[in-house]
């Protein structure tokens, strides 16, 4: 190769190092991502919900009975969410985007992902330092940490009361279908501290392409009929660690692609 051939050539690697050699790993995160920062979890025997029924607190049928109850108990939650961290599971996928494209799809209303650096996260079921219009779920709004109570009488400029932007049960998920399109878009597919038990989340393994590596995350057992998975039986923290060494056999492309890429430019 003459100079030119040689100044084109690395041109042409360092693009292929910021694009083409960041495979895009997505994940999908439940209660348990959460644990290790301090917020208990739906399947905790002392948990979230232990004084409450699911209905009393996570329902359209609970806001409309008892709306005061309600918005205590996302005031409380809030506060709470405000006194923690983000652990080092969190930290560990921001720090994946480094080497990788990095795409999370949560289950959690927590904004801890936000808070340890991740640049793309879809959260399913809503968001706890957010509020929206009883009447129209569209209009959403951020909720000040320094003010982090909604109360009755609280209503936005159309005159509507406020309520938690939180997804209840008996619902629908708006944001299933962007998730379902994110995970077939996936070359690695993570699932951290999730039971898989709820719908629909738990159905967007079925989205995976075949041959997508799929790692799973969970210090107990998880049942699913996805028999191809490896599995990392710790809490976040330990597991992500575990999961960023596995992971560095994808980061560098073959030989043979580079040499592709190179060809493109040289026949």
């Amino acid at each position: 190769m003459d100079g030119y051939s040689i100044k084109m050539t690395i041109f042409v690697f360092s693009i292929i190092k910021d694009t083409r050699m960041k495979k895009k790993i997505v994940v999908l995160s439940g209660a348990g991502m959460s644990a290790e920062s301090g917020i208990s979890t739906f399947r905790d025997t002392n948990g979230l919900w232990y004084n409450y029924k699911v209905e009393e607190v996570a329902t359209p049928e609970g806001f409309a009975k008892n709306p005061e109850l309600v918005l205590e108990f996302y005031n409380h939650r809030r506060k709470e969410l405000l006194t923690v961290q983000p652990n080092l599971g969190h930290y560990g996928l921001a720090a994946l985007e480094k080497d990788f494209e990095v795409e999370i799809i949560t289950q959690n209303v927590d904004n801890l992902h936000e808070r340890a650096g991740s640049s793309s996260v879809l959260h399913l079921h809503g968001e706890l330092m957010k509020s929206c219009s009883v009447h129209n779920r569209n209009r959403v709004y951020d909720i000040s940490p320094d003010h982090p109570e909604i109360h009755l009488g609280d209503k936005d400029s159309h005159g509507d009361q406020l309520r938690p932007f939180i997804v209840w049960f008996g619902e629908a998920v708006p944001m299933i279908e962007p998730a379902m399109r994110i995970v077939k878009s996936a070359d690695i597919l993570v699932v951290i501290g999730t039971s898989l038990n709820v719908y629909p989340a738990a159905g967007l393994l079925d989205y995976v392409r075949k041959r997508t590596p799929v790692y799973l995350i969970d210090p107990n057992e998880v049942k699913t009929h996805h028999i191809d998975i490896h599995i990392i039986k710790s809490g976040a923290s330990e597991g992500v660690k575990q999961l960023t060494a596995l992971l560095q056999k994808y980061i560098d492309l073959p030989d043979n692609d580079k040499v592709k890429a190179i060809q493109t430019i040289h026949p």
